[in-house]
């Protein structure tokens, strides 16, 4: 298993990251993307992968609320962002995107935003982590009117329409403690029809654990709950799922064997 997503740096882990690696590892997890957003966020999550030796890996974005905070510093912000990207550090530009749920900022200027890290990660030759909220048909569109990347649409919680639009222009999927929730038959709706090989799993650690976790802090450990459960949707063996999500991650991320 890979975590293809989560928050290692986040206050809720500054007390016990490394034990909560070392449950990470106990439980099978054979790697974890921890995720900087905004640029502090970013050199933390450099740092720590710098220390744990390949376990972990690092990506970094401006998301919507990294560049909200930004304010009129964004072009600052997103110039250091790509300084740091182009010292070839980092697995993937992200997380980035739209989110229309809290709309900190206009729309038109989330969709610049996301359009110039989209640019940078196309120059790079990166992948991307995408963030979206109540924003699908947007995104879609930018996506469409910018082919050739490749990325994750991370926390899936769409249905099978929306599933099948990212899909179709190439991008992969990333599941994670939704698609267990009582409520999310659409998820898993969405999860079967996934292909195999543009499957992702993740914990977004530390939100969203899964069943039967609710109500913990979400760790990488946490990513088993997530796989079982979508080899039981998809009905196929979970060392199946779990070898062939694996390698999506380390094909799409660069991750060596």
């Amino acid at each position: 298993m890979i975590d293809t997503h989560c928050h290692l740096t986040h206050a809720r882990f500054a007390s016990d990251a490394s034990e909560v690696l070392a449950r990470a590892r106990a439980a099978g997890v054979e790697g974890c993307l921890t995720i900087g957003t905004g640029i502090a966020d970013a050199l933390a999550c450099h740092e720590l992968a710098r220390v744990s030796e390949g376990y972990v890996r690092a990506a970094a974005g401006l998301d919507p609320f990294s560049s909200h905070a930004a304010a009129e510093g964004f072009d600052a912000a997103f110039e250091a962002l790509a300084a740091l990207h182009r010292e070839g550090t980092f697995s993937a530009v992200g997380e980035i995107g739209l989110d229309y749920h809290y709309d900190l900022d206009p729309r038109p200027v989330q969709a610049a935003r996301f359009e110039r890290q989209l640019d940078l990660a196309r120059s790079l030759d990166r992948p991307v982590v995408i963030h979206v909220r109540e924003a699908h048909e947007d995104l879609t569109a930018i996506l469409a009117a910018h082919p050739g990347h490749r990325g994750v649409i991370h926390s899936f919680t769409a249905g099978p329409e929306e599933a099948e639009r990212y899909l179709e222009l190439g991008w992969h999927l990333g599941f994670g403690g939704v698609v267990t929730f009582r409520n999310a038959e659409e998820v898993r709706a969405a999860a079967r029809l996934t292909p195999v090989d543009r499957l992702l799993v993740e914990t977004d650690a530390p939100y969203l654990a899964p069943v039967p976790h609710r109500g913990e802090r979400c760790e990488p450990r946490h990513v088993a709950a997530t796989l079982a459960v979508l080899a039981s949707v998809r009905g196929v063996p979970l060392e199946e799922l779990d070898a062939a999500t694996t390698v999506n991650a380390r094909r799409l991320f660069g991750w060596p064997s």
